[in-house]
């Protein structure tokens, strides 16, 4: 007979707690069963007496809920305020600060408090036309109520920046603040035809970069005689940017050559060790010399050295000196380093000055309309120095500079003067000045590359 095998015995361990865990599920439904009877209807309590659901979670009261805030379209909307308006406005010829205000809508007295706090940093008279200036204005809250000015922002000459802010109280405060100018190189050329400001004019070179150009080579050129048709200069300067790109103004020539009668002289820009910029050639030797040839930019030589008939006494006699026209006004330069020995009134010269210079030389300006402020018998001067400005005072025809440089006693003529050099760079210091040199050639064959390349489309094709 066989006995039959215990049914527990076979079961795997997991089989065995799957059943444990069945057999307590079926004892807790019994038990709750019998807990909770149900009613005939279990879809709801029954004689009024609680859902059984209802016993274990609460009503909660309908006061402890929160209501949330009114919407924009609801009973109860906020009373917010506009919100403030930013707007510009150019500046027109014969426009004022107060003007300006006037037409964005501000009050005669709350613009008279904004520009007592802003003549503390800018004079409003400097206002000029083409200034955009930047307005912020609160909207009246009413119909009958005025525009308040928040604030003001403009840029008066592209370094700075003038900021006029309301303050609480209803007061303003104004502040300046200096722009950051970031220095980049900028490149021209030009081949002279009838002048050389006009041919810088044709190739987009700065006024003030040829005025600089001139004086730079004013000590070895004659620009009223010397330069002619097909003379050519070229330069590299620098240019200061604002953080937009937008070209600000200039700085210094880096670099600078020019061509006159087939001979072509390049400088180039270098601080000395003593701290001091100069230009240089490429021996290193300083481009200034001495004594001005021409102690005057904005004139033309109408009269030259020598025998000449006399335009009011109308006799030949011996002009002993150059004259260049000009407009009245225009400044008259110091042709070198010296001291002033006469300031004042010199019969048929005038109003005139003479400067003793070292070497045995001195020189006479005559005809001016008057001299700049300080300058007297006693003074020192430097060389380019204004001392005075372009006139007719004395026996003149018209408005000119009579220019003489007298040598041990004798005028002689400036044109043919031989003068002496000035600094020269030596052992480390030039070999400093021929690196930074080699760098600026190098920075202006990229400035031609580029420019022939635009020259030939901008698609490098030979």
């Amino acid at each position: 007979m066989r006995i039959p095998k215990d049914p527990i015995a076979g079961l795997s361990l997991q089989r065995m707690r799957f059943l444990q865990v069945l057999a307590i599920a079926i004892a807790f439904c019994a038990a709750a069963g019998s807990a909770f009877p149900a009613s005939a209807d279990d879809d709801g309590p029954t004689d009024g007496a609680p859902h059984r659901f209802e016993t274990w979670f609460p009503k909660v009261k309908p006061e402890a809920v929160e209501s949330e805030p009114a919407g924009p379209d609801e009973e109860g909307d906020l009373d917010l305020d506009p919100l403030p308006i930013d707007t510009s406005f150019q500046v027109r010829p014969g426009d004022t600060f107060k003007k300006v205000l006037g037409r964005a809508g501000v009050a005669p007295r709350e613009s008279d408090r904004a520009m007592r706090a802003l003549i503390k940093v800018f004079d409003p008279r400097r206002l000029k036309p083409g200034i955009e200036i930047f307005l912020q204005i609160q909207p009246p809250a009413s119909e009958d109520g005025a525009p308040s000015l928040l604030s003001i922002d403009f840029t008066p000459n592209g370094e700075t920046e003038i900021s006029v802010l309301r303050e609480g109280d209803g007061s303003y405060s104004a502040e300046n603040f200096e722009r950051a100018l970031f220095p980049t190189l900028a490149y021209g050329r030009g081949t002279v035809r009838s002048s050389l400001y006009v041919a810088g004019k044709k190739a987009d070179i700065p006024r003030g970069i040829l005025t600089d150009l001139v004086t730079l080579y004013s000590f070895d050129v004659d620009f009223q005689r010397e330069v002619q048709p097909g003379d050519a200069f070229e330069i590299l300067y620098q240019q200061l940017r604002d953080e937009t790109g937008e070209p600000i103004r200039e700085g210094d020539i880096v670099m600078a050559s020019m061509t006159v009668a087939g001979a072509t002289t390049t400088l180039y820009r270098f601080k000395t060790k003593s701290g001091f910029a100069d230009y240089f050639d490429k021996t290193g030797q300083s481009a200034q010399k001495s004594l001005l040839r021409t102690p005057t930019d904005a004139a033309r030589m109408t009269s030259g050295f020598g025998r000449r008939r006399h335009p009011i006494l109308g006799y030949t006699r011996m002009h002993r000196g150059i004259d260049f026209a000009g407009p009245p006004g225009a400044p008259v330069y110091a042709a070198g380093d010296g001291l002033i020995e006469k300031a004042g009134w010199a019969g048929s010269f005038g109003k005139y000055i003479r400067i003793r210079h070292p070497g045995s030389y001195k020189t006479a300006y005559a005809h001016l309309r008057g001299f700049a402020a300080g300058i007297r018998a006693g003074k020192r001067v430097k060389q380019r120095q204004i001392i005075g400005y372009i006139g007719s005072t004395g026996r003149a025809t018209g408005a000119h500079l009579h220019y003489e440089v007298i040598y041990k006693g004798r005028q002689i003529n400036p044109l043919k003067l031989k003068l002496a050099a000035g600094y020269s760079l030596k052992g480390k210091e030039l070999r400093r000045f021929k690196a930074a040199a080699a760098d600026s050639r190098k920075r202006l064959a990229e400035f031609r590359a580029e420019r022939g390349k635009q020259a030939r489309g901008g698609n490098g094709a030979e």
